[in-house]
């Protein structure tokens, strides 16, 4: 399944399954028609409407926070964190996502992540988010996991993450881009080895 992942820079991701699924869209190199798309909030990188239309066909369907809504145009469906809907056969569930220790991503928003299945495996995306307690009851086989501190949790605290979840796999996003470097993702390697499978991803 990790074959069927690309990623394409800070929590871009091109997840190729039974539908052809983008999660928020940032600095897209290359035109392309995305089934679904996964947006986690409305901050810029990570819901731009430039990079949406870049990938958005007749028959594209936006899931996103409401507070995107000005942002996008097209099919969309609106989530907040504890709903679970079905999009073109896929199960997407929305999942909390906010700082616990900075006020980026304030709990109060309802900004998420998502976990959705692809191929039989529950992939998560955790969106801009600290370690938080409800990840204990995250069921997932793929974990795509911010590790560059400052907006996001560090790499030390992904790995806590990492470890609260057990995925059969964890991708570490969110550096190289904004914050954070090669650097992050490999402390957050080091510390799951032997543990937790880590496939650190090249940008494409």
């Amino acid at each position: 399944m990790v074959k069927d992942i690309h990623w394409l820079g800070h929590d871009t991701f091109k997840i190729v399954g039974e539908k052809v699924i983008y999660t928020d869209p940032f600095k897209i190199k290359k035109k392309d028609t995305a089934d679904i798309i996964l947006i986690t909030h409305e901050h810029f990188d990570h819901c731009s409407s430039e990079d949406v239309k870049k990938i958005q066909g007749t028959n594209t369907v936006i899931v996103a926070t409401s507070d995107c809504a000005k942002k996008l145009s097209g099919k969309i469906k609106f989530v907040k964190p504890g709903n679970k809907i079905n999009v073109e056969g896929i199960e997407i569930e929305a999942v909390p996502a906010y700082n616990t220790n900075k006020q980026f991503h304030p709990k109060a928003n309802g900004w998420v992540g998502y976990i959705f299945t692809v191929k039989g495996q529950r992939i998560y995306i955790a969106g801009d988010t600290d370690y938080i307690p409800e990840m204990k009851n995250f069921k997932v086989d793929i974990a795509l996991l911010p590790v560059s501190g400052t907006y996001v949790m560090t790499a030390d605290e992904a790995i806590k993450a990492a470890f609260d979840m057990k995925p059969k796999v964890a991708i570490p996003m969110h550096y190289g881009s904004i914050v954070g470097s090669r650097n992050d993702a490999k402390t957050f390697a080091d510390g799951l080895k032997g543990k937790i499978e880590v496939v650190i991803l090249q940008e494409e």
